[in-house]
């Protein structure tokens, strides 16, 4: 017997090795997700030196390098970054310097020419390509979250979530230019438009590879048109694209010169400086961009890589060298001391003194790319441009200036893209007014195009569904309530339709109010007078003829047909919340008597259907009946019993009350559990009995409850319902209870 043990022996010995290896790997585990996790929270709490330092240890221990665990950090950079250099939260962009056209046909994306104007869901305007490139996660007015350029794009973790509905429409249907607003442009900007197409060309280009082509497609254009930013771009990436980096850096810096709060040039040049191997340069570059638009998504996405990098062990070990950055002369940087950012003990809600001193510059190698190693960051991001005939020769080898030559270098001339600049004595530069973006002139106002084809009126809350179509609020959804279906193109809306959201085309109703006021006013006048009609609660109402309803009374509705969807939408949009329900009439299309219902919640299903909550209130009798698009209207009088004056009838009144409640409570109690349990879930609880029996024109509330559970003849119910004394309501009530009272007994 003695083997035996000892074979188990080593299998246990062996065993418990490995297991103890388990232990300690699950352990170790445990502890880097634990100082991951007390990174987060140091970064969401504010205290960038204790999230840094977890987040590396976390690493050290042996946490997966995972950018998209560092979102959290990267705010709290960003905030820092804020701090240390006196920026302010992201802003709206401004209007054009004009004040014109300028200010309204504009990308809110990249300020430039509006070209194949697209309308997201929120209601504002991009160009095309602000949005087929995804540069920006979210939208820069209303920070709504924009759709992404295709319906498989993945977010910046690398996941590919799942798009909301009306995004996943837009992104599907490749972001349909607007119709309208695209038809304006071209209208009225013919010249602008022309070069917008050219550009959409070149970064076509781009996208394809061909840099030759694109370097000299851009040049020619530059060449016609000095003052294009977007070629200048395309420019600056075709350099890039041929690892001519200063070349590029020139051209962003000349962009910057002229808008130094676009964060889509601060993303491209510290992509550039980051492919040339300047980590430190890039990675200022994408915090300042990210100062200016903090959901600019793709500059977030390389922060965190760069984060990732530094924070690994081995190059923790090193540190990151402060490479020397040249400041903008529009912009008021420092360069970013990332090591120094571990040393700092205080929250970043109480900035050191240090902050604000200045830190000497430190000229470092490039760590990758292929520039040569003596070449300093300082000369790559030099912002000398000067005039060449060949814009195809670039050399590496030009002087670098110092800061003071610089300015002199622009004070004595200017390049022909900064000729359109006038620099103040203050040292802010503004634009000068434009011809191609000044006020329209008047015979090219046509108010035709601004009407709504369905109503052939001027649009009034017009939007813009997928498609590109615009149309009125109103006309659109009553379209919709027949077929979720675009009136013009005829394409499926069922996305837009089951989203709901039908937000104002923001730049459309601008041009309205800016150079159609009077037609405006005209047509706003007749939208209240229109309101005005359907917001009278005795002529004209709206009569839903379906079943019997009652005072104080839940009466749940499934409306599905065309008439009622447009009427109880007409109901909401006036502010009643209100209409008229009577059952239906062989003679006269519905009965003489009704009951009007409170809409308290609607429900609406992704098809077009609703499921509207409602109860009852005032009862009324119809003096004349009509018809509007295709519901029942009335003009109504409202009822209210009598009252009792007399106290012997008031005494009276109140014993026969009292007999008829008894009577109604123990037919309730001695109904069957299936019934009563029917009852209640769709009514609810018999109501209590009132101490004073005409608080109301309707009188007790009990009494309506109970009509409605009572299995009765309509005609008996509408009988009952017109009635305006409470002693024969009562009468009657107890004539029914009687009937039914005998049928439970046998």
């Amino acid at each position: 017997m003695a083997p035996a043990p000892q074979g188990r022996g080593r299998f246990w010995e062996v065993g418990g090795g490995s297991g103890l290896r388990l232990e300690r790997a699950a352990a170790e585990s445990e502890r880097w997700e634990l100082l991951l996790r007390r990174g987060e929270l140091l970064a969401l709490g504010g205290h960038l030196k204790g999230s840094l330092e977890a987040f590396a240890a976390a690493l050290r221990r042996g946490a997966p390098a995972r950018p998209e665990c560092l979102g959290a950090l990267v705010d709290c950079l960003v905030f820092n970054y804020r701090l240390r250099h006196g920026l302010s939260w992201s802003a709206a962009p401004a209007a054009g310097a004009d004040g014109g056209a300028c200010g309204l046909l504009r990308c809110l994306g990249c300020r430039g020419f509006l070209s194949e104007p697209v309308t997201v869901p929120c209601g504002h305007s991009y160009c095309r390509r602000c949005l087929r490139r995804e540069l920006r996660a979210r939208c820069r007015l209303c920070r709504d979250r924009l759709p992404p350029a295709t319906a498989s794009a993945t977010d910046a973790e690398g996941t590919a979530p799942r798009p909301p509905p009306l995004a996943a429409a837009i992104a599907a249907s490749d972001f349909r230019t607007s119709v309208v607003l695209n038809h304006l442009a071209e209208k009225w900007f013919p010249g602008q438009r022309e070069r917008a197409r050219a550009a959409g060309r070149l970064g076509e280009l781009l996208h394809q590879g061909r840099y030759r082509e694109a370097l000299a497609a851009a040049c020619e254009a530059l060449r016609a048109e000095p003052s294009d930013l977007i070629v200048k771009i395309y420019r600056a990436e075709s350099y890039a694209g041929l690892q001519e980096f200063k070349a590029a850096i020139e051209d962003l810096n000349a962009v910057l010169f002229q808008l130094p709060d676009w964060p889509e040039v601060y993303f491209r040049k510290g992509k550039v400086l980051y492919d040339a191997g300047f980590l430190g340069d890039a990675l200022q570059l994408f915090l300042q961009c990210l100062a200016l638009d903090e959901d600019f998504a793709p500059a977030k996405l390389q922060v965190q890589k760069i984060l990732c990098d530094l924070l690994l062990p081995e190059n923790l070990k090193e540190g990151l060298k402060e490479s020397s950055w040249s400041s903008l002369p529009c912009t008021k940087n420092r360069p970013f001391d990332f090591p120094s950012v571990m040393e700092e003990s205080q929250s970043p809600s109480e900035p050191s003194p240090k902050q604000s001193e200045e830190i000497p510059e430190v000229t470092s190698e490039p760590v990758k790319g292929s520039l040569n190693r003596a070449q300093s960051a300082q000369s790559i991001n030099s912002t000398e441009t000067p005039a060449r005939e060949d814009c195809l020769k670039r050399v590496f080898s030009e002087p670098v200036l110092s800061v003071q030559e610089k300015g002199v270098l622009l004070k004595r001339k200017l390049s022909l893209l900064e000729q359109d600049v006038i620099v103040n004595e203050d040292g802010r530069n503004k634009l000068k007014k434009q011809g191609a973006y000044g006020d329209i002139p008047e015979e090219l106002i046509d108010v035709s195009d601004f009407e709504c084809s369905l109503c052939m009126r001027l649009f009034f809350e017009p939007v813009t569904t997928p498609c590109g179509h615009s149309f009125c609020k109103n006309c659109l959804e009553r379209c919709l309530d027949h077929a979720p279906y675009c009136p013009l193109c005829k394409e499926s809306l069922k996305e837009y339709l089951a989203d709901r959201r039908y937000c104002v085309t923001q730049l459309l109703e601008e041009l309205i109010v800016k150079y159609l006021p009077d037609e405006l006013s005209e047509r706003k006048k007749i939208y209240d007078e229109e309101t005005a009609e359907l917001s009278h609660l005795t002529k004209n109402v709206p009569i839903f003829v379906c079943t019997m309803a009652y005072p104080t009374v839940p009466c749940p509705l499934h409306v599905f047909e065309p008439r009622y969807r447009l009427m109880i939408r007409r109901s909401i949009q006036t502010g009643t919340k209100q209409f008229g329900m009577c059952v239906s009439d062989t003679q006269n299309s519905f009965a003489d008597y009704g009951c009007m219902l409170q809409i308290r919640n609607v429900h609406f299903l992704p098809d077009g259907r609703s499921v509207v909550d409602t109860v009852g209130g005032k009862r009324f009798r119809v003096l004349k009946r009509g018809m509007k698009d295709g519901y029942c209207t009335a003009d109504i009088e409202y009822l209210e019993d009598v009252k009792v004056e007399d106290e012997d009838e008031i005494k009276n009144l109140r014993e026969l009350h009292d007999l008829v409640y008894s009577q109604a409570c123990s037919w309730f109690q001695n109904l069957r559990d299936r019934f009563r349990s029917q009852i209640l879930q769709h009514f609810g609880s018999m109501p209590e009995r009132e101490e004073n029996l005409q608080a109301t024109p309707n009188g007790p509330a009990w009494c309506w409850w109970l009509l409605a559970v009572l299995p009765v003849d309509p005609r008996y119910q509408l009988s009952v319902l017109s009635m305006k004394s409470l002693k024969e309501r009562l009468t009657k009530i107890q004539h029914i209870l009687t009937y039914f009272s005998r049928d439970q007994s046998k």
